[in-house]
């Protein structure tokens, strides 16, 4: 579930090569119909509708191109990442907008987009210029059981984005999921949540409870949770999209490497080596991003985080994924 944001030029001036056709009306795929729908302003930029629902939005001519407000909260945490190619696992592929964005900002990364729908990846495939495998590998698969497959450590980033209707499906969502999702990170790798709710945000403040129950006890006090939305949105006025992200810790006893400075120095402190790459969702500069969006959104980390989830009770993710 996504909502379109402002009109925004091209990130490059490089033009791809556009398909010659796109079909014109719903398609039939595995689980109902897609159908695809250029923008009549912008004839390279197409919306892809899954069974009537919005669900990815690409420019044919430009793969670095967002549109959809949630994605470009999630381009501003992996922003936080080391420099260079990374390890993606998309749980929700649709139309791969956000895998071609990774791939076009970090030429190498090795993605794996799941969907559940067969037919609907080998048409995007056919209709969408998507980098070819090993780059993107798409599988056709349950989201849960393509995470629970996933290596220990495997993955810099893993982005959940899977839903049936308006809702996540139970067994993505709560403790459970978030544990797996954790233990298929690298240390100092990054999940990132689509959380779709409604005022009073009930939904929302759970989920981040249970981040913070599977990601440590001191994950928002380390920088290491954080939630962000339109100001809309948390003040309760309308339904939206909110993106939640919780970072793996670091081992207990990491390389150590002196502070820079005089006084650090003699003080004797010291930081973790900065290779390990464990991003602080504290930083100013995440929220700075955040805010020049073209629809600005509000961070919430450290004890702005835990204020917004409160009291909440964890959800419990079911014992079993489908088969």
């Amino acid at each position: 579930m996504a909502r379109r944001s402002a009109r925004r030029r091209p990130s490059s001036s490089a033009p791809l090569t556009l398909p010659a056709e796109l079909p014109v009306g719903p398609v039939p795929i595995s689980t109902g119909f897609a159908e695809v729908i250029r923008d009549p302003d912008f004839p390279q930029r197409v919306t892809l509708h899954v069974n009537g629902v919005p669900s990815s939005s690409l420019d044919l001519a430009d793969p670095g191109f967002l549109d959809f407000e949630y994605m470009q909260q999630m381009a501003a945490f992996v922003a936080l990442l080391p420099p260079g190619p990374l390890r993606v696992l998309h749980l929700g592929a649709a139309g791969s907008a956000f895998a071609r964005h990774v791939e076009h900002e970090r030429p190498g990364s090795r993605q794996l987009g799941v969907d559940l729908d067969a037919r609907l990846l080998e048409l995007v495939r056919e209709w969408f210029a998507l980098p070819r495998s090993p780059l993107l590998r798409l599988r056709a698969d349950d989201a849960g059981r393509a995470l629970a497959s996933a290596r220990d450590e495997s993955y810099d980033v893993v982005v959940r984005d899977v839903f049936a209707g308006d809702r996540t499906p139970a067994h993505l969502v709560g403790t459970g999921f978030a544990a797996e999702a954790r233990r298929a990170l690298r240390p100092g790798g990054i999940l990132l949540v689509n959380c779709a709710d409604k005022p009073p945000l009930t939904t929302a403040r759970r989920e981040v409870a249970s981040l913070a129950e599977a990601f440590g006890p001191d994950a928002a006090a380390e920088g290491r949770l954080a939630a962000v939305a339109e100001p809309a949105i948390l003040k309760g006025r309308r339904y939206g999209n909110l993106v939640l992200a919780a970072v793996r810790e670091l081992p207990e006893d990491p390389p150590q490497l002196p502070r820079k400075g005089p006084q650090d120095a003699a003080q004797g402190a010291v930081r973790p080596d900065p290779a390990l790459g464990q991003p602080d969702l504290r930083e100013a500069r995440l929220g700075r991003a955040l805010r020049t969006l073209a629809v600005p959104a509000t961070l919430m980390a450290g004890g702005d985080v835990a204020a917004f989830a409160g009291t909440a009770a964890p959800l419990e993710t079911p014992a079993a994924t489908p088969k």
